[in-house]
């Protein structure tokens, strides 16, 4: 073989590399955009539903597409394509309308032309209250060994959509001001109703447009650690968790 036959069959190999890693790449970025998306949770607002180190997969086909579907978010058109509306109890990931910079997750609780109230802790949709059941309390430790024990109670939606809340503090949960859902925009709140912010307040509405997709399954989830501490894994990952979907 001579020199030049080396560097030809050297160059092509380093062509075809390249090609692999573009295509791949492609095809990550078709799959991030129109299919899932991984979203990690970094706070404890939808406690216990989701779990700060929670890492999951949120369908972008779910609700269709608007210009936040896109990478970096460019306004190249406005509203959504192939839309279907979000159904209440999903759980949802959106950009925060006064910063679009920022993603939330919460649950959709309130639905266009919806009144919603919270009164004495519980919730109230078009003045009939949402039924509320008391179950086991859950006892939290944190990362310096104190514990602490949590109210939970589990709620049903008017379409039977089911799901735990925490109540942390007594009485704590404020009572509102009726809420009416203007047309295509809904109504969001966390399942840790004493520690979320959401549509009570800051949040406020959501334009359906804000909405990137549902939070389908959690694919993995890590105590206390960053997940690229491999060697922490066996102590660290919730293993229970893994492929668990979002309800």
């Amino acid at each position: 073989m001579s020199v030049t036959q080396g560097v030809k069959r050297q160059e092509g190999g380093i062509a075809e590399t390249a090609r692999v890693i573009v295509h791949a790449l492609i095809i990550a970025l078709v799959i991030r955009t129109f299919l899932f998306q991984p979203f990690n949770i970094p706070s404890g607002s939808m406690e216990n539903t989701l779990l700060v180190g929670d890492y999951l997969f949120v369908s972008k086909f779910s609700y269709g597409y608007s210009h936040y579907s896109l990478p970096f978010s460019p306004p190249l058109f406005s509203g959504r394509v192939w839309s279907a509306a979000p159904q209440r109890g999903d759980v949802v990931v959106f950009r925060f309308p006064k910063d679009d910079s920022i993603d939330y997750i919460k649950r959709v609780v309130g639905l266009p032309g919806d009144r919603i109230q919270v009164m004495k802790e519980v919730l109230y949709i078009n003045d009939v209250p949402v039924k509320r059941e008391r179950i086991d309390d859950v006892v939290e430790t944190d990362d310096f060994g104190r514990t602490e024990q949590v109210k939970r109670w589990q709620e049903t939606l008017p379409n039977n959509v089911t799901y735990v809340t925490l109540e942390r503090v007594p009485q704590h949960l404020q009572d509102t001001a009726v809420f009416e859902v203007p047309a295509g925009h809904y109504f969001m709140m966390g399942d840790n109703r004493d520690n979320s912010s959401d549509s009570r307040a800051d949040v406020g509405y959501v334009p359906f447009e804000n909405i990137i997709g549902r939070a389908q399954v959690i694919f993995f989830s890590i105590r206390g650690e960053h997940a690229w501490a491999i060697w922490t894994w066996p102590w660290s990952v919730r293993w229970g968790r893994l492929l668990t979907l979002v309800r």
